[in-house]
């Protein structure tokens, strides 16, 4: 099992791609640290459980964690799809709050645990929007765009420390955040038919690379993004 013994925090894990994942790694092994807004009834008995809201800050979750800690995936997000001319400051800095300060706060808390383990791998996740220009994503696409940024200037700095950084940058993936893309059988033709594999994406697609990323499989990936997305941000079948 390839995460047997291994401590995973799973920041966001109680719904899409974080619950998928929280599944996953259970399953092979992993004792597995959840935080996140609420409880899921689909976790496994073993998962670890604390009250998270990242909006609100973070002085409970260094207690919250074991000594040594293996890997984390920071899965939390939103998708904010607006005109130009109708986002406002506060959009911009709703989505940076949550996705890139959520991203760095948490890593800052799990750092000594992090540090403790010797060998350990952080997962952010971008989007393909942040390096496929799309309409009405300039918010999230920024915010996004400053994950990236994040995670390659913390997979050098903390590379000597033996902790890996990587991000995955999916497409449109069947969660219940993305759900009013894909709630009509016009809409879920229109989606399979944007990405050249044939199909959007589903929970599980993502979570595998993830739990790839943060096992020893791995060990010799750092810093990179890596697109999770039906071949949508480097394909074009349809000229």
């Amino acid at each position: 099992m390839r995460f047997e013994d291994k401590n995973i925090l799973v920041i966001g894990a109680s719904s899409g791609i974080g619950l998928a994942l929280t599944g996953l790694l259970e399953h092979e092994g992993a004792k597995v640290f959840a935080a996140s807004r609420s409880r899921s009834d689909s976790w496994p008995e073993s998962v670890k459980f604390q009250t998270l809201d990242v909006t609100e800050g973070f002085d409970t979750l260094g207690q919250f964690l074991p000594e040594k800690l293996h890997g984390l995936i920071y899965s939390v997000g939103n998708i904010n799809l607006k005109p130009f001319s109708r986002l406002t400051e506060k959009d911009f800095v709703e989505d940076f709050r949550l996705n890139v300060l959520g991203a760095a706060m948490s890593i800052q808390a799990s750092l000594n645990a992090l540090k403790n383990a010797s060998q350990a791998s952080v997962v952010l996740i971008s989007s393909v929007a942040a390096r496929t220009g799309m309409g009405f994503h300039a918010s999230t696409a920024t915010s996004k765009a400053a994950v990236e940024g994040l995670a390659l200037s913390l997979a050098a700095e903390l590379a000597s420390l033996g902790i890996r950084v990587n991000v995955v940058a999916p497409s449109l993936t069947d969660t219940p955040m993305a759900s009013k893309f894909l709630n009509t059988p016009e809409k879920i033709q229109a989606s399979d038919k944007r990405h050249p594999i044939g199909r959007y994406g589903k929970a599980k697609d993502v979570s595998a690379m993830i739990a790839f990323l943060l096992s020893e499989d791995s060990s010799w990936i750092t810093g990179q993004v890596i697109s999770v997305d039906g071949g949508m941000s480097t394909l074009r079948t349809n000229l």
